[in-house]
């Protein structure tokens, strides 16, 4: 039996707060198994929360769940759990089984007044009304209705959710894409990104980890990049690939290319010490950007020359190059841009997914720790 984790996202900071209000999180498990564990985190909370009570079942339509599917969810054998700032909890394992693809509603009872939203920030960028991973309830305890009706507020959040883990007959190897907003999916018309399209074309389980503005050496909306690996992403398991693409808001920022090139010596390393494989990501075309500069252009190409060739990648993604407009080589390609000279384009992020061989992952066994 191996334990693997089916669902996860990035953890962001939000603002607001929320009391005596219950949320159901919709969520794609995209490996299948039996004893499903929930994994909720207070990551960027200044003082606990508490959730009354915690229920898991299958979507149906909306916030509405499948008759009969929605159990509770105990911690320490507990309906109740309190989760301290900054901390993280595991649930007890659901009986029964979840297929893989299967849709579930992971519902919260915030019992308490929670100063801080702490949630999943993966789709405020989204179409409207394509992606819709949480609703808000009425006032009070709804975790256990299964109809859907009390809750009335479709959000662009998943909230507290950290991730979610199965039982499997023997281990599945789990791809993490450990990225910024183009990970996330900004500038598809169809709300998914690279990452996404990789899971679907090639059938790899395949975790999106996307922070929109995140960086890999200073914190944005979440921790840095190189902080979340060891924190959020090798913490899940199953994890046996990380796909890093990260670094151009470094560059917008004035970051200097050897202090991007020491980070992405540490963070392969610290993979590689949990015998997990690294794929490099060369930093897209930006010319055009808000921020872009010619000193930020120069250090582009001076972190990709390391990326392709500096030796510290079990394997590279060249998303320069799937991208790229020959005739200008630091500018997307009109087709792969969205209009912000930035964020890809629909076809641009089928050209990301299509830059990753996917035999080269499936063939490749995680790399041993020294």
């Amino acid at each position: 039996m191996g334990l693997t984790t089916t669902w996860a996202a990035a953890s962001e900071r939000l603002g607001g707060s929320l009391r005596d209000v219950t949320v159901r999180n919709v969520v794609r498990a995209v490996v299948g198994g039996t004893g499903l564990r929930v994994r909720l985190t207070n990551a960027f909370g200044r003082r606990a929360v508490t959730f009354g009570r915690v229920c898991v079942g299958v979507s149906r339509a909306g916030a509405a769940l499948e008759p009969g599917s929605n159990r509770t969810v105990t911690f320490g054998g507990r309906g109740e759990v309190t989760v301290g700032a900054g901390e993280t909890v595991l649930s007890d394992p659901v009986a029964g089984r979840v297929e893989a693809g299967r849709w579930l509603g992971v519902s919260l009872f915030v019992r308490n007044d929670c100063d801080t939203l702490t949630g999943r920030n993966r789709a405020t960028t989204r179409p409207s009304g394509m992606w819709k991973p949480a609703y808000r309830s009425l006032p009070g305890d709804h975790a256990a209705e299964e109809s859907g009706g009390a809750y009335l507020e479709p959000v662009a959040v998943w909230h507290w959710l950290d991730a979610l883990t199965v039982l499997t007959p023997s281990p599945v190897p789990i791809v993490a894409a450990l990225g910024d907003s183009l990970t996330v999916g900004v500038g598809s018309d169809t709300g998914h990104s690279w990452a996404d399209l990789l899971a679907h074309h090639s059938g790899l389980p395949v975790l999106n980890e996307g922070v929109s503005g995140g960086k890999v050496l200073a914190a944005g909306t979440g921790r840095p990049a190189e902080a979340r690996l060891a924190a959020e992403v090798l913490t899940k398991p199953g994890i046996t690939t990380v796909i890093i693409q990260a670094g151009v808001n470094d560059l917008g920022a004035g970051a200097r290319p050897d202090d991007l090139i020491a980070a992405y010596r540490r963070m392969v390393a610290t993979a590689h010490a949990a015998g997990v494989r690294v794929i490099g990501g060369t930093i897209t075309p930006y010319a055009g950007a808000e921020y872009h500069t010619p000193e930020g252009e120069r250090a582009r190409q001076a972190v990709n020359a390391f990326i392709r060739d500096g030796g510290a990648f079990d394997a590279v993604a060249d998303f320069d190059a799937a991208l790229r407009d020959p005739a200008a080589p630091a500018r997307l390609l009109p087709h792969h841009d969205s209009g912000d000279h930035l964020h890809p384009s629909t076809p641009g992020h089928l050209a990301m997914a299509a830059a990753i061989d996917p035999q080269s992952i499936c063939r490749a066994q995680p790399a041993s720790p020294p």
